[in-house]
């Protein structure tokens, strides 16, 4: 594809409007330096330089899709303390839509990381995780499925923080089958039964060798873990994300699967954290905007290397994915 053609599916994605469903997290960013260690105990002192917060989770997600010039709506659960109100602050300020956030008496989830020389020392985590049931479950549900006809595609993030559920799927599944509409989910460990004939899954490779009951060491066992995988779920496609091998897409063609190896594009590594994130943001926004697949996950491989290369919880504009693609054989 040319640059002419890149840009102009590019100018497409501010028309595109996606919900984001998932564990909302709030990332608490405490930077500093080191130069003594404690006398109290073998660690380190962090002298605090600055303090940070930022979207994780779902959040991230709904974030990035903001980044890449796309409308984002976000729905999950937070709650009615200080930490649900930073969040919801934060996602006002970014321009992402919150109509659809449940508000439950149960804490905020909040990872908290601390920093010192481009190096993270410990992250501590607040969260709740258990499921949502009874009423407070009818009501998110119902919400859900009035909104579905809103949307072009549907991004579930699962952190597996209460969210997610049985239910929830069966709506978005009888959903996309009798409207045709995009579901990608970016997957957890446990709950892979859930995610039955959605359109993309985008494991990682450790999520995609619990899933597929296969330990992906080589081409050979990536290649098999792929089709199980799609035969497992009847899902239409999987991209699995392998770090600095770069990514494997499996897509169902008629009868057929057709395999597309992406290499990695990143020039540098300082951070993986919620890359996953804009990976699944990326291929999604790129698909309902009217890239193929295969076009779709280089767009979301590039993107990748953009953001692995800043520190902490990141995202990659229309601009920098632009000049990669110009100075990059790739298109």
């Amino acid at each position: 594809m040319t640059l002419n053609k890149l840009e102009n599916l590019l100018k497409i994605f501010h028309n595109k409007k996606i919900l984001v469903i998932g564990d909302i997290i709030l990332d608490r960013y405490i930077f500093g330096k080191v130069s003594r260690i404690s006398p109290e105990a073998p660690v380190p002192v962090v002298e605090v330089t600055e303090e940070s917060y930022r979207l994780g989770g779902a959040a991230n997600v709904a974030n990035n899709l903001i980044a890449l010039g796309g409308k984002a709506y976000i729905s999950g659960i937070i709650g009615k303390g200080s930490t649900g109100k930073i969040l919801k602050d934060l996602l006002e300020e970014k321009g992402i839509g919150i109509d659809y956030i449940f508000e439950d008496n149960r804490r905020t989830t909040v990872k908290t990381r601390i920093i010192a020389g481009n190096q993270q020392i410990v992250r501590f985590d607040i969260e709740d995780h258990r499921r949502l049931e009874g009423k407070a479950k009818e009501l998110f549900l119902s919400m859900i499925k009035s909104a579905l006809n809103d949307f072009d595609a549907i991004i579930v993030s699962d952190y597996k923080k209460g969210v997610i559920s049985e239910e929830l799927f069966r709506i978005l599944v009888n959903h996309k089958n009798k409207n045709g509409n995009f579901v990608a989910v970016d997957p957890k460990v446990g709950h892979f039964r859930l995610y039955k004939q959605v359109s993309l899954i985008t494991p990682n490779i450790a999520e995609a060798s619990h899933g597929a009951e296969i330990e992906i060491k080589d081409e050979k066992t990536l290649i098999k873990a792929g089709f199980n995988l799609l035969k497992k779920l009847s899902c239409d496609s999987v991209l699995i994300t392998r770090g600095e091998e770069g990514m494997s897409l499996f897509e169902k063609k008629d009868s057929d699967v057709i395999v597309t190896h992406l290499p990695t594009v990143a020039k540098k590594v300082f951070d993986v954290t919620g890359a996953g994130d804009t990976v699944i943001a990326t291929i999604t926004l790129a698909h309902v905007s009217g890239a193929d697949l295969i076009f779709a996950a280089k767009i979301a491989n590039v993107a990748a290397g953009i953001v692995v290369g800043k520190v902490g919880t990141a995202t990659a504009t229309q601009e920098e994915i632009m000049e990669v693609f110009k100075t990059h054989p790739y298109a």
